[in-house]
């Protein structure tokens, strides 16, 4: 095999790895850890590969600059590992961090450190390691349940409009009703809402309203004292005391009863509820979040929603589109589920075929992410490896794409996605061509070109 010659060697990697045996050069360019060296002034001397994809700057923008201006981590300003491992003499090993990359998301990594030494044993410089913490993150709040509003999956105009105001609404601390059918994410909104705000610390938590009758809803909500009814044999908290200092989720509102209507009413009301079989009131402060499939409007003409407790709970609305009206997040929601049960089941599907995506695009989805998730999770049953592809899909998906006229192409989908991808770009940097042409790593004679075709401002 011939090795790159020493200066173009010295271009693309940088004095510290030039002194590395080409085999070793190849092998720290395949590794998925993000691998780079510093010298005592704190400037990135090599930058493999995967640098280049966690942090969103190419290798030659990197070289030369101080590793704090590239790699933008919570702990550069405080508790550098660098000044760390100098000070004590001892390398870092998996301290937890997060950077922020080019495109300004923030990605959890650990970083671990270890010196480099001249001839004479003296300290040149640093060699670090990064490891991309993103997958086993969103795994682990996917096992613990504390989502937030970084783990929804969304790029239509839509939800980007409902993801910039979440903080607000979380800071609020206000009631919040949240609109949407069945399967399209209300819950994990709910907990990104709870997790955003002041109440993060307190608990969270979540009773469906929907799948219990009155009798049993009223003592799972309120609680009761022991002997307060045939096999009450100790007290039971409540919902709403177990709630409080933190908030309350009651998913599908739109299913409790008039009469119990007025019983949760009173509470938000006065902040004081009494057990069942208790004499003495007792007091919680909780936020609501009541979620809904229904028009509750409706429901208030036909007698069968309280207006008053509507306009209790309704102070913040946020209203959540079936996933026929968001298609453009339908790969990105496919993607997001291949890589979740990869982690959850050990396997290494690549992803979907080009048919399946472009079927999905057309496929209703009655059931919403949740059907989407649950497609894939089936199909996981019959692909061993590689691409799901058509065969592996549920026989009543497949039926229902038979009795269609398919017309949607994959080209028109990745057509659609670049030229929303260019449009973002020229509105983040005010319609500057250069800078957009930057950005995209492409020339501006193709950037304008691009432009006219799919006719942008």
């Amino acid at each position: 095999m011939n090795t790159p010659s020493s200066s173009s060697h010295k271009e693309v990697q940088g004095e510290l790895m030039l002194a590395l045996p080409y085999p070793c050069f190849v092998l720290l360019e395949s590794l998925s850890e993000c691998i780079f060296t510093i010298d005592l002034k704190k400037k990135i001397n090599s930058f493999n590969h995967a640098a280049e994809t966690i942090t969103g700057f190419k290798r030659q923008e990197a070289i030369g600059q101080h590793c704090f201006d590239i790699f933008r981590t919570n702990i550069c300003a405080k508790r550098c590992v660098m000044d760390q491992s100098i000070a004590n003499g001892v390398p870092q090993q998996d301290i937890p961090a997060f950077i922020i990359n080019r495109a300004g998301d923030q990605i959890p990594i650990s970083i671990s450190t270890s010196f480099l030494r001249d001839e004479e044993n003296n300290i040149i410089g640093l060699f670090g390691i990064f490891r991309n913490l993103s997958e086993l993150e969103k795994l682990r709040r996917q096992i613990t349940r504390t989502f937030g509003h970084e783990d929804i999956i969304g790029k239509d105009p839509k939800m980007r409009e409902i993801l910039a105001f979440l903080p607000d609404i979380a800071e609020s601390d206000s009631a919040v009703l949240i609109e949407g059918p069945t399967g399209s994410g209300k819950e994990l909104f709910a907990r990104a809402i709870h997790y955003l705000s002041s109440r993060q610390k307190g608990p969270f938590i979540a009773i469906n309203c929907g799948a219990l009758p009155d009798s049993l809803l009223e003592s799972e909500i309120f609680g009761y004292k022991k002997g307060a009814f045939t096999g009450a044999g100790k007290d039971k908290p409540g919902r709403f005391l177990l709630a409080d200092k933190g908030t309350l989720f009651l998913d599908e509102i739109c299913n409790i009863s008039t009469s119990f209507q007025k019983d949760i009413l009173r509470v938000l009301e006065d902040g004081e509820f009494t057990a069942l079989g208790d004499t003495k009131p007792l007091k919680t402060d909780c936020r609501i979040i009541a979620s809904t499939n229904r028009d509750l409007k409706a429901m208030i003409k036909e007698g069968t929603f309280r207006e008053d407790l509507y306009y209790r709970i309704n102070v913040v609305k946020i209203s959540l589109p079936p996933l026929s009206e968001r298609r453009w997040d339908i790969p990105l929601l496919v993607d997001h589920f291949i890589r979740k049960f990869n982690l959850l089941k050990a396997r290494s599907i690549t992803g979907v075929t080009h048919e399946v995506i472009s079927h999905f695009m057309d496929y209703p989805f009655p059931g919403n992410i949740r059907e989407l998730e649950n497609i894939i999770e089936y199909a996981y049953i019959l692909c061993k490896d590689g691409y799901i592809g058509m065969e592996h899909l549920p026989m009543d998906v497949k039926d229902w794409f038979k009795t269609q006229n398919h017309t949607l192409s994959i080209s028109a989908i990745l057509s659609n996605e670049e030229a929303e991808k260019i449009q973002l770009a020229l509105n983040k940097h005010r319609g500057n061509r250069l800078a957009t042409a930057r950005e995209l790593d492409i020339s501006r004679s193709t950037l304008w070109r691009k432009i006219r075709k799919y006719g942008l401002s």
